[in-house]
């Protein structure tokens, strides 16, 4: 077996596919994506450089390994990479050489930037190679879904008396639809999303990044509901609220695959019927950062206990997302919540 290393080129996408079959992982269905040209970074392409491994049999060249090493405008301390080999090529050290290769590259980037970082599922070949290159685990994340009716509903004060949708004697004041585009959402999304990343800075995220990130019809976002504290009085206690209360918790759903059983994609809330099957819709919670550590588990599991009520729902659970973890983990443990897919782990030097 001759092996000889060359950049990227048009078509080994193509030819790997032959060679690699359908992805192992999760994260190689989603990283592969990530092979292309190399960039110097110019007209608003990222840097990156992308290398191939090809076989060599009587003079011809194929591709059976690939790597890239690429800069991120989101979370720019740290560099992605990803490397495959074809499952017949691998304890060859041609990963190793990859990798080596992929390291000195690093070293140009036009950032400064030289950490990598990966994501791998635990168990994996993967894993084991990360392992082996002292690539060590910065955080743990899961695909929950969580099953209807999982926790109790949470019980608001009313508004004059009258109940309201968000739950049982739910004041409208306390409970309500939020556009998407709205700047107060926005605002309190950036801030939550930047404050369970500590472990990996996304950096100064502007107005217009959040709504791209999370909010804008392109990443799927189909509504949005919010808890909000009790309202205000401007003019002391005692008096009519004036003021809307601050928001405590959110939470955003996605628009679900489209079909014929596909599940709705807006937010159940109680006395919402449902139609079609009982398929998760993929939800985004969060609270406010400046919550204390009780006020947070407190807002975010009576979130999740209305969005949850009547519709399973499906999230991301970080190791860093400890409002949450407080909410979730109790459900897995019951059976009350599951596992949609293996956990993920994000490896870094």
């Amino acid at each position: 077996m001759a092996i000889e290393y060359r950049p990227w080129r048009d078509g080994d996408d193509l030819a790997l596919l032959e060679i690699w079959g359908d992805p192992d992982t999760g994260e190689a269905r989603q990283f592969r994506g990530a092979l292309a040209l190399s960039s110097n970074g110019r007209d608003g392409t990222p840097w990156r450089r992308c290398i191939v491994a090809e076989d060599v049999i009587d003079g011809v060249g194929i591709p059976v390994a690939a790597g890239v090493v690429y800069e991120a405008s989101l979370h720019p301390e740290r560099l992605w990479t990803y490397i495959e080999v074809a499952r017949d090529h691998r304890r060859a050290g041609i990963g190793a050489s990859l990798l080596t290769m992929l390291r000195r590259e690093a070293e140009n980037a036009p950032s400064g930037v030289t950490r990598l970082r990966a994501k791998v599922e635990p168990g994996t070949a993967g894993a084991a190679f990360a392992e082996a290159f002292g690539l060590e685990p910065i955080q743990r994340s899961r695909l929950v879904v969580v099953e209807p009716g999982a926790l109790r509903l949470p019980v608001f004060p009313a508004k004059d008396g009258d109940g309201a949708a968000g739950g049982e004697n739910a004041g409208s004041d306390v409970v309500m639809d939020l556009a998407t585009g709205s700047v107060e959402l926005t605002d309190v999304v950036g801030r939550y999303y930047t404050a369970i990343h500590d472990w990996d800075s996304p950096g100064v995220l502007s107005v217009g990044q959040v709504q791209k990130l999370f909010l804008d019809e392109l990443t799927g976002a189909h509504g949005a509901i919010v808890l909000r504290a009790e309202p205000e009085s401007a003019f002391g206690a005692g008096v009519a609220p004036s003021k809307k209360g601050r928001i405590r918790a959110f939470a955003v759903s996605y628009a679900a695959p489209a079909g014929p059983d596909a599940a709705p994609a807006h937010l159940q809330t109680p006395g919402a019927e449902t139609t079609g099957a009982d398929i998760p819709t993929d939800v985004f919670v969060g609270h406010e950062p400046a919550l204390s550590a009780a006020d947070a588990a407190e807002a975010v599991r009576d979130m999740l206990a209305l969005i949850a009520y009547q519709h399973p729902v499906m999230l991301e659970l970080d190791d860093s997302m400890t409002a949450l973890r407080a909410a979730v983990e109790p459900l897995l443990e019951s059976g009350k919540a599951r596992l949609a897919a293996a956990e993920t782990l994000v490896v870094s030097d």
